[in-house]
């Protein structure tokens, strides 16, 4: 329960930025500061590894609101998901640690945006995720990229997004909703 109030307190904070004028292009990099919490923790004393993810969601908030996306995707309908997302650990957080997480775009394909979120400690990268997110219309239906881009003001610069990224969303990928996708143990 405790994400909840992070999410509604991390929504907060990005909106009074966006006032004191500290909106973000496309291409910037978003920044939140967290602090590792006792609901956090696992059995080993560290965060907890599906804790990440929750928390990167808040990097995601941020960065939404900050770029001026979630307003549009409010005004149009419209609402994202996360099709693939895949997280690398390097060091583990422990209690009361402060850090940061990083967000940016870092591109797309012809389905999905890219997004790439780091959790930083005084520099250094503890954690990265990447994560292919889509942008679906309430009345059904995928928003295209240019519909997506105009509503975004045209951002050029995006950086690329490197091939093993492209190679593992095809591999990792599932089958359409439209299609059967028994579970089958081989």
């Amino acid at each position: 329960m405790n994400v909840i109030w992070r999410t509604l307190l991390t929504l907060l904070r990005a909106r009074l930025r966006v006032r004191r004028g500290e909106a973000l292009d496309a291409i910037d990099v978003g920044r939140i500061r967290l602090t590792t919490l006792p609901t956090d923790l696992d059995l080993l004393r560290h965060m907890n590894n599906g804790r990440y993810l929750s928390l990167v969601d808040l990097g995601r908030w941020d960065l939404l609101i900050r770029t001026g996306l979630f307003h549009a995707m409010k005004e149009r309908d419209w609402y994202a998901v996360v099709a693939n997302e895949t997280i690398t650990f390097r060091r583990s957080l422990q209690l009361w640690q402060r850090f940061d997480v990083e967000t940016r775009f870092v591109g797309y394909d012809d389905r999905a945006l890219f997004l790439e979120h780091r959790v930083v400690v005084d520099g250094e990268v503890f954690a990265r995720v990447i994560v292919r997110a889509r942008m679906l219309r309430r009345s059904g239906g995928t928003v295209p990229h240019d519909e997506l881009f105009e509503a975004l003001g045209h951002p050029e610069g995006l950086p690329g997004v490197d091939g093993w990224v492209h190679d593992w969303a095809q591999a990792s990928s599932l089958p359409s909703t439209k299609r059967p996708a028994p579970s089958v143990w081989e």
